[in-house]
């Protein structure tokens, strides 16, 4: 009988750390706000400035935010990766052909701005929102 009610102790410890699991991600879910459609979504035009370096002066990106994710929306061979917070609050990374450049800043409204750095150079970038 005690290697019944082992197994058995064992099989009720198990359903009750699947039950507690269980029970704290619907109340995590039930916590969060209802998920509209983020406020920053759709195509930007974002203008990246060298300010400090030897880089190119300046370059322009279409970048499209999708659930507050970053993707690279034009023809040029790029990574981006990246989120915008409910707040604006933007971070950023640049990659292609092994070098990389990390940003941030802030959007709001349909503009926004901040700085970036990457090896030796640095500088600012701004965004603007296009029609999607």
């Amino acid at each position: 009988m005690t290697a019944e009610m082992t197994a058995f102790d064992r099989r009720l410890n198990r359903w009750m750390i699947y039950g507690v699991a269980a029970c704290v991600v619907c109340l995590s879910l039930a916590a969060t706000p209802a998920r509209a459609l983020p406020a920053y979504d759709g195509l930007w035009s974002v203008s990246v400035v060298t300010e400090k370096g030897d880089c190119d002066r300046g370059y322009r990106y279409p970048i499209r935010i999708s659930h507050g994710q970053l993707i690279n929306a034009g023809d040029a061979v790029f990574t981006v990766t990246g989120k915008v917070a409910q707040t604006g609050a933007i971070t950023v990374t640049v990659s292609a052909g092994g070098k990389s450049a990390t940003g941030s800043g802030r959007l709001a409204g349909s503009a926004g701005g901040g700085s970036w750095t990457g090896g030796s150079c640095s500088g600012t970038w701004t965004a603007e929102r296009r029609s999607s």
